[in-house]
């Protein structure tokens, strides 16, 4: 399996696997472990970290993997950014998930939220009990330091962002103690982000994608912007790479992130398709072929807060 070294000298897989909107997560965990996946990417909003837990319990519990061969990581919720929240959620996420550490830990979007009680509503999604969307005076470099704090007393091994853009990012790293190890975004042939990526990687920071297939994980959802647009596994260009090379179109769309130097974190409830994920390293596209695919870039971006909130301009 392709490693990625981080910039602190740890290693994470290239090939994840993605839990947001896994269903029987315990099962699911348990399989692609023994498929050979090894890092599993949570979170806190997924609401299934638990059921994770049981999953790679049960993994280690058979003698299948140990605790160590795992990357197991999660994601600070926007509720609990101010400073004297980040480290207590964080020990319940462990103890959730049934482990001492997480091995990359991400502040999940660059937004503070009021802070909602877990045990009250879980997960807490991005309103208040009364539905409304209200802003925390938490600063990002409040909150940081707090995820820096996580890795002094080693609750995280790495720490990371998602969802920032460049200027987020060029801010974040004039007053880091400890950079970024990992930027995760949106990326797919719809919403390319070459600069973000260039800029990433040119500062050490290593960038996983998710999103890879574009809209086919939020057509379910029934967002207009999903169900209206093309699925990427039909396109024509896509179809017509798969066939030059015998592989799904699912493979393609991976390898094409993987040859740009991203990690990726696809989902599959289905055992083939998630042998399937974790083989589409094996092969090489033609750097004409990657060219074809980047020429899609419509700067569509699915998962974008004020298409299904009306507020929270992240990425204006």
């Amino acid at each position: 399996m392709v490693n990625i070294r981080l910039n602190n000298g740890n290693e994470i897989p290239q090939v994840g696997f993605g839990l947001w909107k896994v269903e029987h997560t315990a099962d699911v965990v348990y399989n692609a472990i023994k498929a050979g996946y090894r890092l599993l990417d949570g979170a806190f909003d997924y609401g299934n970290e638990k059921e994770a837990g049981a999953g790679v319990k049960r993994a280690i519990d058979e003698g299948v993997v140990k605790r160590e061969d795992l990357i197991i990581v999660s994601k600070l919720w926007n509720t609990f950014h101010e400073k004297g929240r980040v480290e207590p959620i964080t020990r319940e996420q462990l103890k959730w998930w049934g482990v001492d550490y997480f091995d990359i830990f991400y502040i999940h979007f660059p937004v503070a939220l009021e802070y909602v009680d877990p045990n009250v509503s879980y997960p807490s999604g991005w309103t208040t009990l009364d539905g409304k969307v209200r802003q925390s005076k938490a600063t990002i470099q409040e909150t940081w330091e707090a995820m820096e704090h996580l890795v002094d007393i080693g609750l995280a091994k790495s720490i990371g962002v998602s969802n920032f853009q460049g200027s987020l990012l060029i801010d974040l790293l004039r007053y880091a103690r400890i950079r970024p190890a990992v930027l995760q975004v949106e990326i797919h042939p719809y919403l390319v982000q070459e600069e973000l990526v260039q800029f990433a990687q040119a500062e050490g920071i290593a960038v996983t994608a998710y999103a890879s297939f574009g809209p086919q994980s939020f057509v379910p959802l029934k967002w207009d912007k999903a169900v209206d647009c093309p699925r990427l596994f039909d396109h024509p260009v896509v179809t017509a790479i798969a066939s030059k090379y015998n592989k799904t179109s699912a493979q393609v769309l991976l390898r094409w992130s993987t040859q740009r130097g991203l990690a990726i974190i696809p989902k599959a409830q289905n055992p083939l398709r998630a042998l399937e994920n974790l083989d589409s390293t094996s092969f090489d596209l033609d750097p004409e072929d990657v060219k074809a695919i980047s020429g899609l870039n419509r700067n569509l971006r699915f998962n974008n807060p004020p298409d299904y909130l009306g507020t929270l301009y992240i990425f204006a």
